[in-house]
């Protein structure tokens, strides 16, 4: 499984704008082939952040989800509503067997 989490932080007046975008790709994202989860937060100390945490079935499936439309609308809300945007981050992981 890949993990991607990232965040974005929204200009001022902007949070609503961005969150609907925001949304809008997450519901967009859970219909592609390959993702499991993919959600967006409201970060609980800088209530103007987004954080995306997102988990896809492999790399080829991420690559894919990469080229969809619903990327471009994405980063052309975060172009009009951020003023700051963090790196995205991908991860490999295994689930382990239960911890206890």
């Amino acid at each position: 499984m890949i993990i991607v989490t990232g965040s974005v932080t929204a200009k001022p007046g902007s949070f609503d704008a961005l969150l609907e975008a925001s949304l809008a790709h997450v519901h967009r994202s859970r219909t592609e082939n390959g993702c499991i989860s993919h959600a967006v937060r409201i970060d609980s100390e800088e209530p103007m952040k987004l954080v995306f945490f997102e988990e896809w079935r492999d790399v080829a499936a991420l690559q894919a989800h990469f080229t969809t439309p619903g990327i471009a609308d994405l980063l052309a809300a975060f172009r009009e509503h951020s003023c700051a945007s963090e790196k995205i981050t991908a991860y490999e992981a295994t689930e382990l067997p239960p911890l206890g």
